[in-house]
């Protein structure tokens, strides 16, 4: 497709429009969002395009270190001549989930989800480069999440669960990027915070067709995520490490501020530092701030 950002926009639409339907007028619990509050339980599968992951277009995103030579550790994966992009681009993301499958434990529980995430780092202001995608993300998955519902004070279990996980970039050597892992996650809530833990495990590939056998060491083994919500207003952080030491010590972070203007409608900041910022970046460092607005 000669212009990719026409389906995005179609897609960002679509979604929106299921979106609007739903009462967002306050920030959902963790068992709202995965349906495993006790008014949730006995619905039934219905397809329903929902959110998943914060849905943004940030107009300006800036980084102090755009990566013009990226490299892999696979020797076939390296950019030899700079390509010459600007410090400056636009960022966007779509991000669904649908329920697949309801209580397939029976009294157990067990409900298996799918989602498909999308992120694009586009050159919008590039004009020597005919303003080209310099990054696009692919993330489908499907899991399977449990209620697991426990009080210590004011700590509240929510959810356990596991699943699959593909990420790639769709794109020919030498700049092909792509991993694949189980990854578990647990929910938690302290009061008016939410915390989500994901460490994972990456299933291997034959070392010819690993396009970058490293990444474990920069784009980490694990995620926490933090979210806390008063009024209007949100923070998401989302951490990940290494789980190493040494050299091969490495992490990220990034905070997502967000408030809410319109129903559906909100003013959205990211930062990002470390590495890993996309998966072409996998073993760049670089710190990213970015400003425009979100949806749900």
């Amino acid at each position: 497709m000669k212009y990719p950002h026409v389906l995005f926009f179609a897609c960002f639409i679509m979604i929106c429009s299921q979106s609007i339907a739903q009462d967002i007028t306050k920030y959902p619990t963790l068992a709202e969002i995965w349906q495993l509050d006790s008014t949730s339980l006995s619905k039934k599968v219905e397809f329903r395009i929902l959110p998943y992951k914060p849905l943004y277009v940030l107009f300006a995103n800036y980084t102090t270190n755009v990566n013009n030579k990226p490299t892999s550790s696979n020797e076939n994966n390296n950019v030899e001549e700079p390509i010459g992009y600007n410090n400056i681009e636009l960022a966007f993301q779509i991000s669904f989930k649908t329920k697949i499958l309801h209580n397939l434990f029976g009294p157990l529980g067990g409900d298996v989800w799918g989602a498909y995430t999308q992120s694009s780092r586009w050159q919008l202001y590039n004009n020597t480069l005919s303003r080209p995608f310099r990054e696009t993300n692919y993330q489908p998955e499907a899991f399977i999440l449990f209620a697991t519902p426990y009080n210590i004070g004011d700590f509240n279990g929510v959810y356990m669960g596991v699943g699959l996980n593909h990420q790639s970039n769709g794109r020919s050597k030498p700049l092909s990027r792509s991993w694949n892992r189980v990854i578990f996650q647990m929910g938690w809530e302290v009061n008016s915070v939410q915390i989500v833990l994901k460490p994972w495990i990456r299933l291997p590939e034959a070392e010819e067709n690993d396009d970058n056998p490293d990444i474990d060491d920069f784009m980490g083994r694990a995620q926490l995520d933090l979210s806390y919500n008063f009024g209007s207003h949100n923070f998401e952080l989302a951490t990940r490490h290494s789980l190493r030491g040494g050299d091969n010590s490495h992490g990220s972070a990034r905070l997502d501020y967000s408030y809410r203007f319109m129903k559906n409608l909100k003013l959205h900041a990211q930062v990002f530092t470390g590495y890993g910022e996309s998966l072409i970046d996998y073993n760049h460092n670089q710190t990213t701030v970015g400003l425009g607005v979100s949806l749900y």
